[in-house]
């Protein structure tokens, strides 16, 4: 939600995975959100999102991640280590809308994991 500002749909990119057929092998994670169009693998909103320093944001190319759906887990195989080093090179997410109504939002909205509404 602060990263967006807002949830962003990821209609657009499940469509270009199913666009090029593959669907049924690429699953796309995201902090976003996805609506009823959504086609193939697809887990959002993610918690922390990446704009909050979540792990999501150490994701690299080539990392393996485990999808456990019994089991409702997901796993980037990347030690604790190696994540906390690589968020560190990060640095702190500098939002684009720094004024107005969506400034407003992305400062002072939870986390999709507690319905990404205004906290106080």
């Amino acid at each position: 939600p602060k990263g967006g500002p807002g949830m962003r749909e990821m209609l657009t990119p499940t469509a270009a995975i199913a666009g090029i057929g593959l669907d049924k092998d690429v699953a796309l994670i995201t902090d976003g959100r996805f609506s009823g169009a959504t086609r193939g693998s697809s887990i959002g909103h993610i918690s922390p999102e990446a704009a909050e320093g979540g792990p999501i944001a150490a994701v690299k190319d080539g990392d393996i991640i485990d999808i456990d759906i019994a089991a409702r887990t997901i796993n980037l195989r990347v030690s604790e280590e190696e994540i906390k080093n690589r968020l560190s090179k990060i640095g702190t997410f500098i939002p684009k809308i720094k004024t107005g109504y969506m400034a407003r939002y992305a400062k002072m909205v939870s986390s999709a994991d507690r319905g990404a509404v205004f906290e106080s």
